[in-house]
């Protein structure tokens, strides 16, 4: 029985000891919830200077948060670690108004932030956000509508193109190249014989030398965000939407699915609650710094802001 690439460096099948790099800015519960910083807060693509006349020196923008530098003068980033160090920041910054943090900490140019500056917005968000235990009607009400999303055993038979996200790509463009693929491959009629080609010529999962086939796999086998986007449905055939994961973008397909045992409401009840928490708490959390992006001078990179607490 096949399970994934072998890997564990696309998402596909996680060995269990990856290990995150970057300084964590939150709790450990909250490090899930943290990882949606970037998408939440996306509105448009991070500025990019235009191309200069031949002959004259081209300059990248610097992104800035109210004069402080997020990277190195002349350093290029991705947009998902410019808009995730822009969020830090705005929280760092945040939590010294609040008194929490000496003023006298200052973040690097490499976005690791201070032991002191991660444990004063530890503080401010618990301080901030806080989030009241979901009720047993809403509980139940997410229990009802997602039926698969606690089953026990829960099998699916998946092929992918891994387009992977690595220092320096242009991420624009290889999610442009991604929405292509994954348009063409939904088009296809043909057995499964064009996305096979294309797992062979694309793929940067060593999957793609058999097809792009990972065998039958479980959530445990799967990256969690991974897991999250292909179980708990009864979608069959090329996903309509591109999976994210930390590796990157993938185009997937369910060849097949085995439903797994549906546990009753009151064994999931408390992993219902987390669930309810935790997505109350990453609203909250884009709420707060809509609100903080709103009050700052934000230079270089784009993010999602408002000026009124009646933010929805």
């Amino acid at each position: 029985m096949s399970h994934g690439c072998g890997s564990g460096g696309c998402g596909c099948a996680s060995t269990g000891n990856e290990k995150e790099t970057g300084a964590s800015t939150l709790t450990a519960e909250q490090a899930v919830a943290y990882e949606a910083l970037a998408t939440a807060m996306e509105a448009a693509p991070v500025a990019q200077s235009s191309q200069a006349p031949a002959g004259v020196a081209q300059v990248m923008p610097l992104a800035a948060i109210n004069g402080i530098a997020l990277h190195e003068v002349g350093q290029l980033l991705d947009e998902e670690t410019l808009r995730q160090r822009a969020c830090t920041e705005l929280l760092r910054q945040a939590a010294q108004q609040a008194g929490l943090l000496s003023s006298d900490d200052m973040p690097g140019t490499d976005g690791a932030t201070s032991a002191a500056a991660s444990a004063a917005i530890e503080q401010l968000l618990e301080r901030e956000l806080p989030i009241p235990e979901p009720s047993e009607e809403a509980c139940r009400r997410y229990h009802e509508a997602h039926p698969a999303a606690h089953a026990h055993g829960e099998r699916a038979q998946l092929r992918h193109v891994l387009f992977a996200v690595t220092p320096g790509v242009d991420v624009k463009q290889l999610r442009l190249r991604a929405e292509a693929m994954l348009i063409d491959l939904r088009c296809a009629d043909d057995g499964g014989v064009r996305f096979a080609e294309a797992a062979k010529q694309w793929s940067n999962c060593p999957s793609g030398q058999q097809g792009g086939d990972l065998g039958w796999l479980t959530r445990a086998d799967c990256a969690p965000e991974f897991a999250r986007e292909v179980f708990g449905s009864a979608e069959i055939g090329v996903l309509a939407r591109l999976v994210h994961s930390r590796f990157g973008l993938h185009v997937v397909e369910v060849v097949a699915r085995e439903a797994g045992q549906q546990p009753s409401f009151e064994e999931v009840r408390q992993a219902i609650g987390l669930t309810l928490r935790q997505q109350a708490w990453v609203n909250a959390l884009r709420q707060y710094l809509q609100l903080l992006a709103g009050a700052a001078v934000v230079e270089g990179v784009v993010l999602d802001a408002a000026d009124s607490p009646l933010v929805q």
